[in-house]
């Protein structure tokens, strides 16, 4: 049985690949590193068919390195002594180059296991991930690789593979293969940003049309019939998963429920639920927040029943969700708030935690003003009594302006009672 198309086609070197021109066209930022001689610990994450294996190959290829793969899904600390006992050996007089697909897989000790070893250059890794590394990649491995995030490829830069596809196709056939410009057109919107699906669908068309006068004609209808699950996805400007989870959230963002609605149907349609509760929960907390409270917890049962129930039968909620959150009020005050805070926090703007919220209750000798002197707000009428709580440095930061909404200005003429600003 022979190998899919995608693998007996897969590109040699840099120049032969589609996409990533974001980092592999001269003068961007990984094709300089490879081009530097100097290969450090890289992570390649982004979405299945957009060349990181690929390009894992073409590195071990030109840095003349002992290449090394392996699956997070299967692979174990096991194969990895295996890998290691290598090391100083004539079996890798370069070193070794491990490739880790899908290493979101990996636990965290499997991950630990690599350390020494990546760490003192004995292994270089090249690990690729579906998933954001920043959630699923030990912080440790993290800090000793550099993070490329791979896009999918357009329906543009995917024409040439799709080319290559039929005329490869072609001489290792002997059959002449006619292809209209709408097939590969259509192949490589159906594609949905994947390079191997888009050259599974070119093999499956020269399959699909029996040989005739000495050569096979594609038509578009026969293509049509192979890529009917995935048309859906691309517009004819070819637009991308990620552009349409992105248009998702803006319009339940922009109160627009027809848009928000049909987003929705075209990730389900997809397949992609997790992206849709992720994005809905996201939306409920972000863009309506305060102005309706309850919206969060509503959300989110309706996100547990659709997870729970699965598809398609998981429409139903999300799509109660979509325009509850859609027609909701619409504030980011808590979102602004907490980003002005973060970016306090990661500059370094704070100070010691003032006495009187600290998590001890006696004073060393040399503080002469013995006593935490912590008032008990629910001591105090109101529930309510003025002290410091923010720390010395920042103590007149204000992170928090009540939004214009019904309930924050609600809130607002309460606390301006209380706390006698009214």
């Amino acid at each position: 049985m022979s190998s899919p198309l995608a693998d007996r086609l897969r590109p040699e070197k840099i120049e032969d690949m589609v996409g990533q021109k974001h980092l592999l066209a001269e003068g961007m930022p990984l094709r300089n590193i490879l081009n530097s001689g100097t290969l450090p610990n890289l992570i390649f994450y982004g979405p299945s068919g957009t060349g990181k294996t690929t390009l894992a190959k073409i590195i071990a290829k030109t840095t003349n390195r002992k290449l090394h793969k392996l699956n997070g899904t299967n692979a174990s600390t096991a194969d990895i002594k295996e890998i290691v006992s290598e090391l100083d050996t004539l079996a890798a007089p370069n070193g070794i180059l491990l490739y880790l697909d899908e290493i979101q897989y990996f636990n965290k000790k499997q991950q630990q296991s690599l350390l020494q070893y990546i760490e003192n250059g004995a292994i270089t890794l090249i690990a690729s991930t579906t998933e954001n590394p920043y959630f699923y990649i030990y912080s440790a491995v993290l800090s000793r690789s550099t993070v490329f995030e791979f896009k999918s490829v357009t329906a543009e830069d995917m024409l040439p593979a799709i080319d290559r596809g039929y005329k490869f196709l072609e001489d290792e056939s002997g059959t002449l293969i006619e292809v209209p410009p709408e097939v590969k057109e259509h192949i490589a919107y159906a594609a949905g940003g994947d390079v191997r699906k888009a050259l599974n669908f070119v093999e499956l068309s020269v399959l699909s049309v029996a040989p005739k006068d000495g050569k096979r004609v594609i038509t578009p209808e026969s293509v049509i019939s192979l890529t009917q699950k995935n048309t859906f996805r691309y517009d004819k400007k070819g637009d991308e998963n990620y552009d349409v989870m992105s248009a998702f959230q803006k319009s339940m963002r922009g109160s627009d429920p027809n848009a928000a609605l049909h987003y929705l149907a075209r990730l389900l349609e997809a397949g992609d639920l997790p992206s849709a509760t992720r994005r809905l929960m996201v939306c409920a907390c972000e863009d309506v927040g305060l102005a309706y409270p309850m919206i969060i917890p509503i959300v989110k049962a309706a996100v547990d029943a659709a997870l729970q129930v699965g598809l398609p039968e998981a429409r139903i909620p999300l799509a109660d969700a979509v325009v509850l959150v859609c027609t909701a009020p619409k504030s980011n005050s808590a979102y602004k708030g907490i980003n002005a805070a973060m970016e306090d926090v990661q500059n370094g703007n704070y100070g010691r935690i003032p006495r009187t919220l600290q998590n001890k209750h006696f004073d060393g000798e040399d503080n002469p003003h013995k006593g935490q002197f912590y008032k008990y707000p629910h001591d105090y009428k109101n529930h309510y009594v003025s002290q410091q709580y923010l720390p010395d440095d920042i103590k007149n930061r204000k992170y928090y302006e009540f939004g214009d909404n019904k309930i924050e200005q609600a809130a607002k003429a309460y606390w301006d009672l209380v706390k006698g600003k009214i």
